[in-house]
């Protein structure tokens, strides 16, 4: 059984998109859940986000939630959208050094780390953090059968 937790700021952008997408993906014996390292507690996808998530056909009814210790207890995969969520969750949580990556580390994708953040960006900066996380995802799928 793999749990797959992602991990970004507020929860409403990035890690609700990834949570949905690898859903999406229905693989059997993976779970998946999201948090934000900063998140305020039960507050919807971001608009564009659940614009993006709508236009490639992926339902997702989310609301966020900050990361908490049972949440990393559960996880056996913890997946950052940046290298600073990875160093603050490995700053609070020394014991999760061997489960937690950035996403596009997991991925093995070398350009660059981190997943940019499309906060308050338009629909077309969100199209573009979905595709950069759809990708990784894509990478990692057969790791996680």
């Amino acid at each position: 059984m793999a749990r797959v937790l992602f991990v970004c700021t507020g929860n409403t952008c990035r890690s609700p998109m990834a949570e949905a997408i690898l859903k999406s993906k229905q693989l059997p014996g993976v779970e998946v859940k999201s948090a934000g390292v900063y998140a305020v507690n039960e507050a919807e996808a971001s608009v564009n986000a659940k614009a993006v998530l709508q236009e490639n056909n992926i339902s997702h009814d989310h609301r966020s939630s900050t990361l908490t210790g049972d949440e990393m207890n559960w996880a056996t995969l913890v997946l950052t959208m940046t290298q600073s969520h990875k160093a603050m969750i490995l700053s609070q949580y020394p014991g999760a050094w061997d489960k937690t990556f950035t996403l596009k580390e997991f991925a093995e994708d070398d350009l660059n780390p981190d997943v940019a953040d499309p906060f308050g960006g338009n629909e077309q900066i969100y199209r573009e953090a979905f595709l950069e996380i759809k990708e990784s995802i894509e990478k990692i799928v057969e790791k996680l059968r």
